[in-house]
């Protein structure tokens, strides 16, 4: 039996979002003499900071067609605050050879999953490349994420005449849930609160994610076991019985009407009936929204980005400067816009980000200013991609003086009014404030900081050199919320790291950046949806693709799909397999 005293809810783990990617082909390169090409797709996935492709998965083979629509699908583990780089291979297949370089080399293309779930209605389509000197024809992918475990349940049962265990008193009830294994084993999935001194308990009403309860098997048995609550842990089992969420999605009825048995009882007396009935009073079904919802739906990110020109820095003509130029490598600053900014463009349509610098001297007449653009356009503060920011900010370091102090709140609140316009669920903004020491504007950037937690924004603070930090954990409220003048802030929407922390040892700035986008992007999916939560924002529908572009030859029929792996025959290995789709 598991442990009922070590389960602890609040530290249990979900799985990953999984992201199912369909493919079709469009115009393919024709490469056999008396037939059309018989194409497969192989997809590759590249590891953080090594670069090293491995193969994830193939579709099935589909015989003599140049616009194939591929039933075998890719499922993905989806992590927003992670680049995935995807490689997709296409090869005309002519042979049963399980070696894929047997086989005619019909094109490429590369992308990240980011960017096929950020694209309109979560369809990407995109040139296929890699043979000089020819058209290769197009791939096109849809994204859709598995929705079988994203239901939540809520139910409230009671008790009534529970064997009383208590010598002094009546029981002190309380359930325990357990969903059964394939192995026979039971996996604990909720405990109740405990009723003090009745034995007609009735529990409060509670919530668990169906994948917790069944695993998105409806039919699964689930082993629930009554207990007395003893305070020194030793609590005495008064039964158990058993339902599955297909009979428990029924409701109140005289199906959900358990007898409570104790084995040990039964089997001693002969009149033992039971230990009492549990009933089920309600149960309710709910969807529950996720990041991938809104993004689908046609929410977009805003990426903002804010960098300290402090004197503190020092001179950027100078090695030892954190905004030094080297023509080897990147500074930190750089590298912590790159790494966080190449992951957040791909939920942003029309890539333009505003970019903002704070504490310099500005030219002509050495005005200080706290949220000067980098591109020194007022009016329009948009830099073109992350490569148009990391060329703004470069000019802006031959023409500026670093000065001070260190001001956070002028661009907080810059980017706050831009948000405060966009309160629908249209957009979320997310604030990238790269800086190298301690602010100088703690009381008013606390009171910005509360502000904006009522706004659809994120902000995201990276230190950078070798200072101590400490003052900027109080921005960032994962123990204690930030506040203001007596008000608390509602949500959680700052994220502080230092750079040093992720900085590799071996000087591999890859994996330093990949580090660090992984921590400080994890919690932005979260902190989106607590402000939809909190608004009572619902996913707008999903964006229609653009309808899929015709094959050339209208009228002609694609001839029928004969589902089959590389190397059918002696050898072959057909069907799905897990992670890997298919393995020759």
């Amino acid at each position: 039996m598991a442990s009922i005293g070590d389960f602890d809810p609040l530290n249990s783990t979900v799985p990953a979002t999984k992201i199912e990617i369909t493919v079709s082909c469009r115009s393919l390169l024709d490469m056999d003499t008396f037939s059309k090409s018989d194409p497969v797709v192989v997809l590759y996935v590249q590891g953080i900071g090594t670069k090293e492709w491995r193969e994830f998965g193939r579709t099935e083979v589909i015989d003599n067609t140049l616009n194939p629509d591929f039933v075998r699908k890719f499922v993905l583990d989806f992590f927003f605050e992670e680049k995935q780089n995807l490689r997709f291979d296409v090869y005309n297949v002519d042979t049963r050879s399980c070696n894929i370089s047997k086989h005619d080399f019909l094109g490429q293309m590369f992308c990240t999953l980011g960017e096929i779930i950020g694209s309109t209605g979560s369809r990407l389509e995109r040139p296929l490349s890699g043979i000089p000197g020819k058209k290769c024809g197009s791939i096109v992918f849809t994204a859709e994420e598995l929705s079988n475990c994203r239901d939540i349940a809520t139910m409230q049962l009671c008790a009534n005449k529970l064997d009383k265990k208590d010598f002094f008193g009546k029981s002190d009830p309380f359930l325990v849930f357990y969903r059964s294994n394939e192995d026979g084993t039971f996996t604990i999935c909720h405990k109740t609160e405990v009723v003090k001194n009745t034995l007609n308990p009735v529990w409060q009403p509670f919530t668990i994610p169906v994948r917790a309860l069944c695993n998105g098997d409806y039919d699964r048995t689930v082993k629930v076991d009554v207990y007395d609550w003893d305070r020194d842990g030793s609590h005495d089992f008064i039964g158990e019985y058993t339902t599955s969420y297909r009979e428990l999605s029924r409701g109140q009825s005289q199906f959900n009407v358990y007898e409570v048995l104790n084995p040990k009882k039964k089997g001693k007396k002969k009149k033992y009936v039971n230990s009492g009935t549990v009933t089920l009073l309600s149960f309710k079904v709910e969807s529950e929204y996720t990041f991938v919802d809104f993004i689908r739906g046609g929410t977009q990110l805003n990426f903002t980005v804010a960098i300290d020109f402090t004197a503190s820095n020092g001179n950027p003509s100078q090695p030892t400067s954190l905004h030094y130029m080297s023509p080897y490598q990147m500074n930190a600053y750089a590298m912590a816009l790159k790494a966080v900014g190449e992951i957040i463009q791909d939920y942003d349509s029309d890539k333009m980000f505003p970019a903002y610098g704070f504490g310099a001297k500005l030219p002509p007449d050495g005005k200080i200013s706290h949220a000067f653009p980098l591109n020194s356009n007022v009016e329009n503060p948009n830099c073109v991609g992350i490569e148009g920011v990391l060329e703004a900010y470069f000019q802006s370091l031959r023409t500026v003086q670093l000065y001070g102090p260190t001001n956070f709140a002028p661009v907080i609140n810059q980017v706050a009014r831009c948000a405060a316009d966009m309160t629908d669920g249209s957009q979320y903004f997310v604030l990238l404030m790269i800086t190298d020491g301690v602010i100088s504007d703690m009381v008013q950037t606390k009171e910005a900081v509360v502000n904006a937690a009522a706004l659809p924004m994120s902000i995201i603070i990276v230190g950078v050199g070798p200072a101590e930090f400490d003052a900027m954990e109080e921005l960032d409220g994962d123990e204690v919320r930030v506040s203001s003048r007596g008000r608390v802030a509602e949500r959680d929407i700052v994220q502080f790291v230092p750079f040093r922390d992720y900085i590799d040892r071996s000087g591999n700035q890859v994996l330093s950046m990949a580090r660090l986008a992984k921590d400080v992007l994890a919690e932005i999916p979260d902190q989106l949806l607590s402000f939809m939560k909190t608004r009572d924002i619902e996913p707008r529908p999903a964006c229609p693709p653009p309808p899929p572009p015709r094959p050339p030859h209208r009228g002609v029929p694609q001839p029928p799909e004969r589902e089959r792996g590389v190397g059918d025959g002696e050898g072959a290995l057909n069907g799905l397999t897990s992670p890997v789709l298919q393995t020759w």
